[in-house]
């Protein structure tokens, strides 16, 4: 579960923005509410603003960061540069650290971990716990001075120091050196944080996910809910048919894995109440489905659309779930830039809703996403702290980030009309062309 997530002097974000999810005191849809220790957290939270505002530079920092943690033993070579890229519209804040910090909560412990860096070399870094309920440091530095606590692993941690290199992580490092403290920590930004960037190809993920009938059960289960009437749907490889009820030892051993993930959709469509019959051809795979309609003598029948000839919505939720089954399987986290794009109100309020009931959303899972649909901004859906604005000064051009509860909104304000007429900034300052 995330806490909160604080970045700096990245792309517009001049100046600290802190994304906190930690609940409000309200008392309106504290059902919603996830709880650790004495303290409630949001299930989720929307981020509005105008064009250009910088709310997706806010996803862009969190997934940079994470895949900077991540990556960092394989990436930073010698003479690779660090890939922060700081506020670029005054004349000083280029040679400052771009700056990201993370407060999560993995197996019921918290955890703090923070970086600093210019693209020449990390400048700070620390990672904090608290494993019985008090604060621990694992390790801090600055530069290439590392500072341990006085306990029985001070030393190993400084003979790791020694290889991790200016632009290297210690973090990372400390990982592929099998020290346990920093690998239990690192799974949350492994296994916990998804990013919908990630999930862009609906054939990519049926092949990824051929040994996961959960997974295979979310597509089918998307495509259902967005009520489009998928009734079969059908694979090609260049024209070489392979049947699919054959024996594995008569299915070349290159083909077998994607053999398996297509049974196992088959299964998840027959569950779901439509009797598929899948092929599968040798080659690059291509996906055709078979909707019902009525021939010329009015009787019913099936006809053939391409994946690509479903519309966007249905193709958008679909590539979606996946990443929402395994949040909300998982207790992770799924960020989304945009989440109304190409999809109808009803298909966005359906995926929130996900996180936001109890009866779907068991193991503490939260969603983080973008959006221009201004019909969210409704306090029977959505409580007053779950809702962020990103708004962009004109004058300096840097974005801040802010919470509808930092402004006096009343229980039964009409928050949508207010933000139409600007009360809270974030909207586009349109001017009329003569």
């Amino acid at each position: 579960m995330l806490l909160y997530f604080k970045v700096r002097n990245y792309r517009s974000f001049r100046d600290e923005a802190v994304l906190d999810m930690e609940a409000a005191k309200l008392s309106d849809h504290t059902d919603c509410l996830l709880q650790f220790g004495k303290n409630s957290y949001l299930p989720s939270a929307a981020i509005y603003g105008k064009n250009g505002g910088g709310k997706s530079n806010l996803i862009r920092a969190m997934w940079l960061a994470v895949q900077f943690i991540c990556n960092a033993q394989r990436t930073q070579t010698e003479k690779a540069s660090v890939p922060v890229r700081p506020f670029g519209l005054n004349d000083y804040s280029e040679n400052e650290p771009t700056a990201f910090e993370f407060a999560y909560v993995l197996d019921d412990i918290k955890y703090v971990y923070g970086f600093s860096a210019t693209q020449q070399c990390i400048v700070s870094e620390y990672l904090k716990t608290w494993p019985n309920g008090r604060e621990k440091s694992v390790f801090t530095r600055e530069y290439q001075i590392f500072t341990f606590p006085k306990d029985s692993e001070r030393q190993r941690k400084q003979l790791i120091s020694e290889a991790v290199a200016p632009n290297q992580l210690f973090f990372a490092i400390s990982c592929t050196m099998n020290y346990k403290p920093c690998i239990e920590a690192m799974r949350w930004f492994r296994e916990y944080i998804v990013f919908s960037r990630d999930y862009t190809d609906i054939n990519k993920n049926l092949i990824e996910y051929s040994e996961d009938e959960a997974m295979l059960q979310a597509i089918v289960t998307a495509a259902r809910t967005a009520d489009v009437g998928i009734q079969d749907i059908k694979f090609e490889i260049d024209n070489q048919e392979i049947d699919l009820s054959v024996d594995d030892e008569n299915i070349p051993e290159q083909m077998r894995g994607m053999v398996k993930a297509l049974r196992a959709f088959s299964e998840a469509l027959r569950q779901n109440g439509n009797e598929a019959e899948l092929q599968l051809n040798a080659g690059k795979l291509k996906s055709t489905t078979f909707h019902a309609g009525m021939d010329a003598e009015g009787k019913s029948a099936f006809y053939p659309l391409t994946l690509s000839d479903e519309s966007d919505g249905t193709r958008r939720l679909m590539t979606l779930a996946p990443a929402i089954e395994r949040t909300l399987a998982n207790g992770g986290v799924l960020v989304v830039d945009e989440l109304d794009r190409e999809m109808h109100l009803m298909l966005v309020e359906y995926v929130l809703s996900r996180y936001q009931e109890k009866a779907s959303n068991q193991h503490n899972a939260q969603m983080i996403f973008t959006t221009h649909e201004t019909a969210l901004l409704n306090q029977e859906i959505l409580r007053r702290d779950q809702i962020y604005f990103v708004d962009k000064n004109r004058e300096d051009g840097a974005s801040s980030l802010y919470s509808l509860v930092e402004f006096s909104v009343r229980a039964d304000m009409n928050i949508l009309k207010a933000y139409l007429l600007g009360k809270f900034g974030a909207i586009p300052e349109i001017e009329e062309v003569r």
